[in-house]
C-alpha cells in the first residue's frame, strides 16, 4: 500500500488506479474514504470485501462540482438543485432515483443512489483527474464495517495495512468535520416529502431554510443509507454514554471494582485509567470524536465511558453516532460489577 502526501503526481497516480479498478483511500472533510469506479461493478465488489460489508448495504457516490447530475440521477427534483448549489461542495448527501446507466452496485440494490460533492481539496482534486472530472467515486468510511470511522491517513493505514486491498492512501491531514455527512433522502417528494436518514453537520433547519420544508424522521420505506444500522462506529471495547452524575457514581463503582476505565468526557472528572477531555462544543467534539474513541481503544480499558453530550439541536449527528456505538453494550458495566475483576 502506496501512502502519499497530496502532490499532482500523486493525484493522477491515485485517478489511474481508480480508473484500473484498484481502491485508493482518499480524505474528505468528513471521514476518509475508501474509493473505487463507481461505474465498475467489481472494483465496487472489492470495496465491499474489503469492509466485509454487506451487499444490500449502499454506499456514496463522490462527485467533482462539474460533474452532470443528471448522468447519476433521474427525475431529479429542484429541491435536489437548490440543496446542492447552498451545500455542495460540503457535507451533504442527497438520495434521489438511480440513472438506469449506473449500476445497482453502488445502490444496494435499491432503485435509489446517493450522491455527494466533498469539500477537501484532495478529494476535489482527485474527483477532477478521474475520467476527466466526470466519474464518480463510490467511497464508504475508509474501516472495516461497523468499526470507527477513520479522520486521519494512519487509521486507514491500521485498518487495511497488512492486507494488502487498497493500492493506495491520499494523506490530507485530520478530517475536519470528523463525522459522516448528513443524508437527505428527496427521492419520494411526491408522497413523503424530504427525510433526514441520517444526521451530521448540515442540520434538517439548514435544509429547511433552502427548500421550505421540514425533513422528516426515517419511516419504515425510507430507502437504506450508509452508517443507519443500529450498531455503527463501534470500537473493540465496548462503549458505555451516561449523564454526568451517574457516570461519576459509575466511575466509583468500577474503580471499586478494580475495572480500568477509558473515559472520554467534556468536564471535570476525577482521575481514571485512560481519558481524553473533547470540547465542549458540537463542532469541536465532532471533529475529535472519532479519534478519541480510536485512542481509548488502545488503552486496555475494561470499557470506554462517553459523559453524553447536550441533546437536540447542533449535537443530533454526534449523539446518532455514539448512540450507535454504544448499541448492543447495554448492561455492559453491570456486568463488569457482577463479575470477577481482571487481574
Amino acid at each position: 500500500m502506496d501512502t502519499q502526501q497530496f502532490d499532482p503526481a500523486a493525484i493522477g497516480a491515485a485517478a489511474r488506479a481508480l480508473e484500473s479498478g484498484a481502491l485508493v483511500a482518499f480524505p474528505t472533510e468528513t471521514v476518509y474514504g475508501l474509493g473505487a469506479d463507481a461505474e465498475n461493478p467489481a472494483a465496487v465488489a472489492a470495496i465491499y470485501a474489503a469492509k466485509g460489508r454487506p451487499q444490500d448495504h449502499p454506499v456514496i457516490v463522490h462527485l467533482a462540482p462539474e460533474a452532470p447530475l443528471d448522468y447519476w440521477a433521474c427525475d431529479i427534483p429542484p429541491q435536489a438543485q437548490a440543496l446542492a448549489a447552498a451545500f455542495w461542495p460540503g457535507p451533504l448527501t442527497m438520495i434521489l432515483k438511480r440513472a438506469p446507466n449506473i449500476p445497482d452496485a453502488v445502490s444496494g440494490g435499491q432503485d435509489t443512489v446517493g450522491l455527494r460533492c466533498p469539500a477537501h481539496p484532495v478529494a476535489l482534486a482527485l474527483l477532477r483527474a478521474f475520467k476527466g472530472g466526470r466519474g464518480g467515486v463510490a467511497a464508504p468510511s475508509a474501516n472495516k464495517f461497523g468499526h470507527v470511522s477513520p479522520t486521519l491517513a494512519e487509521h486507514v493505514q491500521q485498518e487495511f495495512g497488512p492486507d494488502g486491498s487498497v493500492a493506495m492512501i491520499l494523506d490530507g491531514g485530520p478530517s475536519q468535520v470528523g463525522i459522516e455527512s448528513t443524508i437527505v433522502d428527496l427521492s419520494r417528494l411526491d408522497t413523503h416529502g424530504p427525510v433526514l436518514l441520517r444526521p451530521g453537520q448540515i442540520s434538517a433547519e439548514a435544509i429547511a431554510a433552502v427548500i421550505d420544508q421540514q425533513p422528516a424522521a426515517p419511516d419504515a420505506a425510507a430507502p437504506r443509507a450508509s452508517g443507519t444500522l443500529e450498531s455503527h462506529y463501534a470500537p473493540h471495547t465496548p462503549v458505555a454514554m451516561q449523564e454526568r452524575a451517574t457516570l461519576l457514581d459509575t466511575l466509583a463503582a468500577l474503580h471499586g471494582a478494580g475495572r480500568k476505565v477509558a473515559l472520554i468526557h467534556m468536564s471535570d472528572m476525577p482521575a481514571t485509567h485512560a481519558a481524553l477531555r473533547l470540547p465542549a462544543a458540537p463542532d469541536g467534539f465532532a471533529h475529535a470524536l472519532y479519534a478519541a474513541l480510536r485512542a481509548m481503544d488502545g488503552q486496555g480499558g475494561d470499557v470506554i465511558l462517553v459523559e453524553a453530550p447536550p441533546q437536540g439541536g447542533d449535537w443530533l449527528g454526534v449523539n446518532d453516532r455514539l448512540r450507535r456505538a454504544a448499541h448492543g453494550s447495554t448492561g455492559i458495566v453491570h456486568g463488569l460489577l457482577n463479575s470477577q475483576a481482571k487481574v
